[in-house]
């Protein structure tokens, strides 16, 4: 049945041609492809056996979603006097989306929630104090909203929940020497526990679920036989893959993309065992990739750099080669890439190995992509501070 509905979706595509987009004002026709991919997601939904190994024909589930360049944004900000300069410059620029923490990088909920699985699981941070006047602030200001879930690091959900995270020998909850824990992908709750947070999301408004930490602690193929935890017999690579394509298939019918972060190197290395991340697998599920491809978090030598930081145009354009190189042979499983890029100054990697970013070096990113046939992009800058006067084009 899946063919069937691979083969009806291919000729639909070959009758209609490119969908139409807002800025073609086609709004009935843009309509009736919605109408059309949702009837097909919706009969998918209830075939997909959820298996690695075999990935769902994929459909877009909002084949009218803008060319996406955006920002990320803390729930701090998003709830605080910083967003309205970072509304002001969306309203002045080409940017057009922001990806907001919804659930951050400790596992707190950002928001008020009345969910009680989720109150009773997590915990909410409500630093963004009123949820639903933040959607309609965007959508007055025609903002494509992303909402950011931080998935298996979860210090919260492993403090609250032990039998759901990776436990020392003598019960207690292991953390990486930063502090932090996380929760066990093979764990069919915590998937779950996540699902509902990106489902919430999606009702409050936001047009697409951006998972992070879509994989296990970095080393953890050292530790993995001296922590306690529950497991089956799939593959750490099968079973993160599995839980994006589960992820998808519970999201897409309510209209929205799943999109994941992934380290940049993936693109240009065999698959990370260790970690469970297949960059082709987790692809092949997903509506959206979005490789975190940071010149400063390449070593001295990629892509014939000595100092990858200090050369964005060559290292960009580099990474974007391997991904369309890796990518390609998916062909119609293929995602849109959107790339993060880097809106800071490495001053970590030490004297003469890291340069000031601004202007130029945020612009020469942009061409790279471009020159490479990568439209979509996200700015990355901790503190959401964004460089003035560039060109995003």
């Amino acid at each position: 049945m899946n063919m069937f509905w691979a083969l009806l979706a291919m000729a639909w595509g070959t009758f209609s041609g490119t969908p139409a987009t807002a800025d073609q004002g086609n709004q009935p026709f843009q309509s009736l492809t919605n109408s059309f991919n949702t009837a097909i997601i919706q009969s998918q939904k209830d075939q997909v056996v959820i298996d690695a190994d075999k990935p769902p024909a994929k459909i877009d589930p909002q084949p009218d979603a803008p060319v996406v360049k955006g920002i990320y944004v803390t729930a701090y900000s998003a709830g605080g006097a910083r967003m309205t300069s970072l509304l002001d410059l969306m309203d002045n620029t080409e940017l057009n989306s922001m990806v907001i923490d919804i659930k951050d990088d400790l596992g707190y909920i950002t928001y008020p929630t009345e969910n009680k699985t989720l109150q009773e699981m997590g915990k909410s941070q409500p630093f963004i104090r009123d949820i639903d006047a933040l959607m309609k602030r965007l959508q007055k200001h025609d903002v494509y909203p992303i909402a950011r879930v931080v998935v298996f690091k979860d210090t919260i959900l492993a403090k609250k929940n032990p039998e759901l995270s990776f436990r020392n020998k003598d019960g207690s909850v292991w953390a990486n020497g930063k502090g932090d824990s996380f929760v066990n992908p093979y764990s069919k709750e915590v998937w779950d526990y996540n699902i509902e947070i990106a489902k919430e999301a999606a009702k409050l408004g936001f047009k697409e679920i951006q998972f992070d930490y879509v994989r296990f602690p970095e080393g953890f193929e050292t530790r993995a036989d001296a922590l306690k935890y529950t497991k089956s017999e799939k593959s750490r690579v099968d079973i993160v893959a599995e839980f994006v394509q589960y992820a998808r298939k519970e999201l897409a019918p309510l209209g929205v993309r799943v999109s994941v972060d992934i380290f940049g190197y993936a693109a240009s290395v065999p698959a990370a065992e260790g970690i469970g991340q297949d960059f082709v697998k987790i692809s092949e599920n997903v509506d959206v990739i979005s490789p975190m491809v940071y010149p400063s978090h390449y070593s001295t030598g990629w892509y014939g750099v000595k100092d990858p930081d200090k050369d964005p145009y060559t290292t960009i354009k580099g990474s974007m080669k391997d991904t369309h190189k890796k990518l390609d042979p998916t062909k119609e499983l293929k995602p849109v890439i959107r790339p993060w890029i880097q809106d800071f100054t490495a001053s970590w990697l030490g004297s003469g190995h890291y340069i000031k970013y601004g202007k130029k070096q945020v612009e020469d990113q942009i061409r790279a992509m471009k020159d490479m046939d990568v439209d979509e992009y996200l700015l990355w800058n901790a503190s959401n501070r964004y460089t003035p006067d560039v060109n995003y084009k």
